[in-house]
């Protein structure tokens, strides 16, 4: 060819080993991710055959980055990490702590410096957004209180890794034992761009964004919509880089943020998803070309090490961290599964310790091969919660009392009005359906006793005088607590299929009377619950139907009986 297409050809392999692979990898229920990653390690230079352009997927690679963490910026919610901040906040600064603690320890075992150590155990310390969400996603339990606490969980994790991007920088020379004459005003000098940069995106941004999205929304044209989303990301990153020394990660996640306050937000996340997802791709691509396979012939017990840390260590932490603040033993496995992989964030700060001289080559290829296991392996553990959960109660008298332990938000106060637990509605859950369904009874002054997994909700419920108990009502224990036996009414607002139908067996065992209406997310959940006779259930899509449908009819119906003129 006449001319220089190493751009063409790094992204034409890498699309197209990409979906190879990562079909590969769903086929055999692994996340597509893992594909991606051994699509890089096949275009890369440590395996033979064809190497693409390690810098041009560098830089490809930085765009991806910009894009992730724009969307992580669209769908952060402040409100929600508030929700379980109790547990969310010290939880995942102890899990931190923990697992670096651990991942310090090993690597300073192995010689290793103090700068290399810190950040070598800071990288195993942080779990993937992106894993995390499709997992979740895929089981739906996206928006379960288990799943709540565990996006929390890393919401939390990620601003403290971009913190420490942000400070690791001016704080390499220290790490790495040179004596720092300006080291304080180098770190102040950082910390005053960053705050400069968060104070112009809070007073600005907020404003500028969802206005500039307001306009271009009323052109009406698509593609002018999703370039305006595009280069909001992009530009901000790449600005607060060359402006205020932050990093592309931080000024995109910002400018996501920002753009959360337009009403046009879902819309941005909806037409932004597919060049996010592509680019996402080249981010886990050019990733696997960093990666070394020779590590996991020369180094096998180091990669199994690593690998304990993540999936052992992280999780046994976050079980113990869960379970002490009180929560039941299914939460408390699951926020662990959620955690026990290493993804974006890790490899971004491996680049990063490796650019400053910090990290060993050898550690950024540990972090990737712990990554690439980890991240196949958990799956697994999600899949293994249930078999796991039933065999620890079988077998083990603490875990039973554990789960029995006297709780004070697992009960009805004393206090509780004997004349409100007659012929009540329990509405299971107290999520966004639930909480508008809770209104509406109120409002009519119905009685009402919530089941919700969620303590801080329980709590703040009790604090307005609703009866409330913490709990999964799929545990009989926790509907006899709600008081099932003199019911009128179930509502179950959320949850999987299988926690209803374990719900409407036991109020039907202790109250054959009762009304049963179920929340079901698609039509082919609502045909199953329908089929096995749960109870009345209600798909969002088919009453937000029927509701327009009404309304269009009344209208009409007003405009017809009006006389014409």
């Amino acid at each position: 060819m006449p001319h220089n297409v190493s751009l063409i050809s790094t992204i034409a392999a890498g699309f197209g080993l990409a979906i190879v692979f990562g079909f590969l990898a769903s086929r055999l229920k692994m996340p597509p991710l893992v594909g991606y990653l051994l699509a890089g390690i096949a275009i890369g230079p440590a395996t033979p055959g064809f190497v693409a352009d390690i810098d041009l997927a560098g830089q490809l690679a930085e765009i991806g980055v910009m894009l992730l963490m724009f969307g992580v910026g669209l769908h952060f919610s402040m409100k929600d990490l508030l929700a379980v901040k109790r547990i969310a906040v010290p939880g995942a600064i102890v899990q931190i702590a923990v697992a670096t603690a651990l991942g310090f320890g090993l690597s300073n075992w192995w010689g290793w410096s103090l700068g290399g150590a810190l950040v070598f155990g800071l990288a195993l310390s942080v779990a993937s957004t992106v894993v995390l969400l499709r997992a979740l996603e895929a089981r739906g339990q996206l928006e379960t209180a288990n799943g709540s606490i565990a996006v929390g969980w890393l919401v939390v994790e990620d601003l403290v890794m971009v913190l420490v991007l942000v400070l690791l920088p001016p704080l390499a020379g220290l790490l790495e034992g040179k004596s720092e004459a300006h080291l304080l005003a180098t770190v102040g000098w950082t910390l005053a761009k960053v705050a400069a940069f968060i104070v112009l995106m809070l007073v600005v941004g907020r404003r500028v964004f969802p206005r500039l999205l307001f306009a271009v929304a009323g052109t009406g044209s698509r593609e002018l919509f999703t370039l305006c989303v595009v280069a909001v990301a992009v530009g901000v990153a790449y600005g607060s880089a060359a402006l205020f020394d932050v990093s592309f990660a931080l000024g995109a996640f910002f400018a996501g943020m920002m753009m959360r306050e337009s009403e046009y937000s879902h819309r941005a996340a909806d037409e932004s998803l597919p060049l996010r997802d592509a680019f996402s791709v080249l981010f886990f691509v050019s990733v696997g070309m960093l990666f070394d396979p020779q590590v996991l012939l020369d180094e096998p017990l180091k990669v199994l090490a690593v690998v304990a840390i993540i999936v052992i260590g992280k999780t046994l932490a976050a079980i113990a961290l869960v379970l002490a603040f009180r929560y039941p033993l299914n939460t408390a496995l699951t926020v662990g599964a959620s955690l026990a992989q290493i993804g974006e964030f890790s490899f971004i700060l491996a680049g990063l310790g490796v650019a400053e001289g910090l990290l060993p080559k050898e550690g950024q290829s540990l972090i990737l091969a712990g990554a690439l296991i980890s991240i196949a392996l958990n799956s697994v553990l999600f899949t293994a919660i249930e078999p796991v959960k039933a065999w620890v109660l079988r077998r083990s008298s603490w875990a039973r009392r554990m789960e029995q332990r006297d709780d004070p938000l697992a009960e009805l106060p004393m206090s509780t009005d004997q004349t409100k637990l007659e012929g009540q509605v329990v509405l299971v859950g107290y999520g966004r359906v639930g909480k508008q369904i809770a209104d509406g009874l109120l409002a009519e002054g119905v009685h009402l006793v919530v089941a919700e997994q969620q303590r801080e909700l329980v709590e703040s419920l009790r604090l307005r005088q609703i009866a409330a108990v913490s709990g999964d009502a799929s545990d009989p224990a926790v509907l006899i607590q709600a008081h099932i036996a003199r019911a009128a009414l179930l509502v179950i607002s959320g949850g999987d299929s299988l926690q209803a139908r374990q719900m409407v067996e036991t109020a039907h065992l202790l109250n054959p009377s009762i009304r049963v209406l179920l929340r079901a997310y698609s039509e082919d959940e609502a045909a199953l619950l329908r089929q096995a006779g749960l109870g009345e259930v209600f798909v969002a899509e088919q009453c937000l139907a029927t509701h327009l449908t009404q309304r269009v009819l009344a209208a009409m119906g007003s405009a017809a009986s009006k006389p014409a003129h």
